[in-house]
């Protein structure tokens, strides 16, 4: 089985589903994501977009969990930690996960519109980028997708 096939069933991005489930319900672009720390397995943080309820353009899933898992550890960056993600972080997440040191990126669908990572800006690409994450695309895709997809379909 591949590192793909493998992560496909990770209980951590099972959590990030879940989490972009229960943000779509709530009227939000369904995007969960979740923060573990490696060595221990532990879940650090759990969050879905909250953009509209908060009306913060910030509120991105990603940015939550990394505010949150900074404030769990009481430390500016988090070595060590995986991030999991429903889709592609757009270049101001990508951008958040650099600065906060973040080792790994699994993430589900790719967002060829707005994201930052193997589309758009590529911001771990840059010369400028003081840390770049090991990064794992395709986990979860078809689901994180699907989700995506119902969701702007509901919306027209």
């Amino acid at each position: 089985m591949s590192n793909r096939e493998c992560m496909t069933i990770s209980p951590f991005m099972a959590f990030a589903l879940e989490e972009a489930r229960a943000a779509g319900a709530r009227g939000e672009v369904p995007v969960g994501a979740v923060i573990v720390d490696a060595a221990t397995g532990e879940v650090l943080a759990r969050a879905g977009n909250e953009v509209e309820a908060r009306r913060d353009p910030t509120a991105h899933a990603e940015m939550l969990v990394i505010r949150a898992a900074a404030r769990a550890r009481a430390e500016k960056r988090l070595p060590g930690c995986d991030l999991y993600v429903t889709l592609e972080p757009c270049p101001m997440c990508a951008q958040a996960i650099a600065f906060a040191r973040i080792s790994r990126l699994y993430f589900g669908a790719g967002d060829p519109k707005g994201g930052g990572v193997v589309h758009g800006p590529r911001i771990f690409s840059q010369p400028t980028c003081h840390h770049r994450p090991e990064i794992y695309d395709g986990i979860g895709e078809a689901e994180a997708a699907a989700l995506l997809k119902e969701f702007f379909a509901r919306r027209r």
